[in-house]
């Protein structure tokens, strides 16, 4: 490994510089500039952008000139923030990773981007996603070892914040597409609940699915800014509840562990590496207990693909219809078998789905469990760049909408990092950021 490449950066303690007023935003700029021309040749973390330094110089003159006292600016105020390229940006054409003309997948700014430039932050640029969030890998490589990947499809914003390039990067979660990312890159990936922020301005993969998500380098991070992304974010049941070390006034979490076929799905690294993270947890006096929720796993799996292909076709009707030529063949191979699928059959798996999510709920409020714990992703991340990985160990949570994050959990032997997904209860992301802070703090402690 190339240390040079792996240098994540606190956004906490990033935002609350600039709004110290040191670095200025000029400044900032300038050292954010050289850094991807240093880095990004290396792990192709942003889409290239002729004149990036001119537009985030203009950029940051006029955040400066808006807020004179730093002070009294906005919490991101000039913060560098990744884009995933299938969300809109004014000034930045969208590619969704694809051959296909820009004009053609052009639309108004995403509500996500408004949120963060009303709360100060520059747009660094757009980073490489999959094809349009499917399957087929871009460019970039794994700041770790940039001979495997870096995970998908997010896989740009995931690097670009491991490298260092950006505190905060935005991507999107089908399936697995922040958690797998963030456990392969050894960042913190946030999936909030389906739904938490809008995705209006963001191109579709599966719309009963799509999720934004957000990759920072820890915890501390994400609580930072998923207050200001998501819908009516509740502060009396944040990040602030964990103060005093993980002394909680219900009590420590109790951790839920779905034994059976779903977890057998992880490799044997990951595995073990889940067991010594489970072992230390209860060292601590944690509660872990071993439930049977997913019996009916592969079940799970061919109704969220119903859904998902059903749905991918549908979003690229016209798209596919006029340039289908120049789509990859294994986003084109996804659409055509979509494109078989009975409307029938993807309206029983969303019965299905919602089926799952009762039960789900129940089963956890009877065990008394407060975060479900899995292995981020089957095991490290993958030699080559031709497959972004398998998303399997997130597929039971995104069908079901429910919130997951995916912690730094220690490395293997090689080197490649490993991640811990932690999964809430949908609609309570302010309390899995909370409860998470203490696996955090035990996991760091290690």
């Amino acid at each position: 490994m190339d240390k040079s490449l792996v240098r994540p950066r606190s956004l906490v303690r990033e935002a609350a510089s600039l709004r110290a007023g040191v670095p200025t935003p000029a400044v900032h700029v300038d050292r954010l500039c050289a850094r991807i021309e240093q880095v990004d040749p290396l792990i192709h973390a942003f889409v290239p952008e002729p004149g990036r330094a001119d537009r985030l110089q203009a950029e940051a003159r006029a955040l400066a000139a808006r807020h004179p006292d730093p002070a009294q600016a906005p919490p991101l105020y000039g913060v560098a923030v990744g884009i995933k390229d299938i969300v809109h940006v004014d000034g930045l054409p969208t590619h969704g990773g694809s051959l296909l003309p820009p004009g053609v997948l052009a639309g108004p700014q995403a509500a996500v981007v408004d949120r963060l430039r009303a709360a100060g932050a520059l747009v660094a640029g757009k980073t490489v996603t999959a094809e349009f969030a499917g399957s087929a890998p871009g460019r970039t490589r794994n700041p770790h070892r940039p001979e495997h990947t870096p995970g998908g499809s997010s896989s740009g914003s995931a690097a670009a914040v491991a490298a260092g390039l950006v505190p905060l990067a935005i991507g999107t979660q089908t399936i697995g597409s922040v958690v797998r990312p963030a456990a392969y890159c050894g960042v913190v990936g946030f999936r909030p609940t389906f739904g938490r922020i809008p995705t209006a301005g963001v191109l579709p993969n599966a719309p009963s699915f799509d999720t934004l998500g957000l990759f920072t380098a820890d915890l501390a991070g994400a609580a930072l800014a998923a207050p200001l992304l998501c819908d009516d974010w509740d502060h009396a049941a944040g990040p602030d509840d964990a103060a005093g070390g993980g002394a909680w006034a219900d009590g420590a979490p109790v951790l839920g562990v779905p034994v059976g076929p779903y977890l057998d799905r992880a490799g044997p690294e990951a595995r073990q590496a889940f067991d010594r993270q489970l072992a230390l947890l209860a060292a601590r006096g944690l509660t872990v207990r071993r439930l049977d929720l997913l019996p009916d796993f592969e079940e799970l799996e061919r109704q969220a693909q119903t859904v998902n292909r059903f749905e991918m076709a549908a979003s690229h009707t016209d798209w596919f219809a006029r340039f289908g030529d120049l789509y990859r063949p294994e986003t084109a191979a996804s659409i055509r078998h979509g494109r078989t699928v009975d409307p029938a059959d993807r309206a029983a798996a969303l019965r299905a789905r919602t089926e799952f999510r009762e039960r789900l709920a129940e089963r956890r409020q009877r065990a008394g469990v407060d975060l479900l714990l899995a292995p981020s992703a089957t095991g490290p991340a993958p030699l080559g760049l031709d497959s972004t990985g398998s998303a399997v160990m997130s597929l039971p949570w995104s069908f079901a909408g429910l919130p997951a994050l995916s912690l730094p959990a220690g490395v293997t032997a090689a080197g490649l990092p490993l991640g811990l997904q932690v999964v809430g209860e949908a609609g309570a992301d302010e309390r899995l950021l909370a409860l998470a802070a203490v696996l955090e703090r035990v996991l760091d402690g290690a």
